[in-house]
């Protein structure tokens, strides 16, 4: 039910726009409207986030790390893994970011065979997926600036003609489309597995379904559904600059692809999604490791009332004395 219900409502959304941009003249509501409020939650939710996390102190120096410590000179520190400066928390982020360094390493530990017996292995499919994957949706949604940015970046324009390498008389072909199809294939048989599909959730699933969603109508738009691309880019630009322009022309398609992607803005910080942004702001990342170099003392700390031995002796001395143990205030004699 985990799979087949968020399924079920990626087809009720689809199903509503597509019928709304058919047949009722919608394009107001699901050209505009729906984009324009699905922006605005977006926005809320990421300031509240953020605000939170700014908010959170952190008390003690929680560096996640499994290199050698910065510490007496003839030892040599592994400066990525464990960072002891500014300069190595920027690459080992970097790292982090663009690559997956973490996930290049993860490991996956089954029990195999009659006897049970303990193997490690790796998931480099994984960390393959998720870059084609990521790395392709970064190539498509820079490509998508030329609707946003007049004139268009050279840069933009660049990249375009880099992604559509097989060009023919038709029309250009973009790799992108077939690497983030392979990317979020994988990543979906992947959550049928037995022991990722116990941990799994219904949010995990529908997620996977909306952005193949878009990716799929994307498609649609670019090869099968297409719509004139100049227009387009007057209504994104009319969107942009609160002007928005009611055009009915482009077909339910481009409703569909604008409405799914307006959905997943509004679900980002409120999903599993916001990792893109809480990367940056995880103490486990990038915090310096370098307890060995100063002290880190709690900001939390408050004063305490103390209870010295003195006192204490003090409170219990007619018990001490009874039970003739030595106290210190009379020279270590309670007779």
């Amino acid at each position: 039910m985990k799979v087949f219900l968020p399924f079920l409502l990626l087809i009720i959304i689809v199903s509503i726009v597509y019928g709304g941009a058919k047949f009722w003249q919608g394009h107001v509501v699901f050209g505009i409207i729906i984009p324009y409020i699905c922006f605005v939650v977006s926005l809320v939710g990421f300031i509240i986030k953020i605000i939170r996390w700014a908010a959170s102190p952190v008390p003690f120096n929680i560096t996640t790390s499994c290199g050698q410590q910065k510490s007496l000179s003839f030892i040599k520190p592994n400066r990525i893994e464990s960072p002891s400066s500014r300069l190595c928390v920027f690459v080992r982020m970097l790292l982090e970011v663009l690559f997956f360094r973490s996930l290049l390493r993860n490991e996956k530990v089954i029990l195999y065979g009659h006897d049970r017996k303990l193997i490690y292995g790796s998931e480099r499919y994984l960390w393959l997926a998720a870059m084609l994957f990521h790395w392709s949706m970064l190539v498509i949604v820079l490509r998508h600036l030329r609707f946003f940015l007049e004139p268009v970046p050279y840069w933009v324009l660049f990249l375009q003609d880099m992604d559509s390498a097989f060009k023919s008389h038709i029309t250009p072909f973009y790799i992108s489309h077939i690497l983030v199809s392979f990317g979020i294939i994988y990543l979906f048989i992947r959550r049928f597995k037995k022991r990722i599909m116990y941990i799994s959730l219904s949010s995990d699933y529908f997620v996977l379904f909306l952005i193949g969603g878009i990716i799929l109508s994307g498609i649609f738009m670019r090869y099968i559904y297409r719509a004139d691309l100049l227009a387009v880019k007057a209504f994104v630009f009319g969107l942009m600059y609160l002007n928005p322009l009611p055009y009915n022309g482009f077909g339910a398609m481009f409703y569909i692809h604008i409405c799914l992607v307006s959905i997943l803005v509004a679900y980002l910080p409120y999903s599993k999604l916001i990792h893109m942004a809480g990367v940056f702001l995880s103490p486990t990342r990038n915090m310096r490791n370098n307890s060995r170099m100063r002290r880190h003392i709690n900001p939390w700390n408050y004063h305490v009332k103390e209870h010295t031995y003195e006192e204490w002796e003090e409170e219990f001395k007619d018990a001490l004395k009874e039970a003739e143990i030595p106290l210190d205030r009379e020279g270590g004699n309670a007779k």
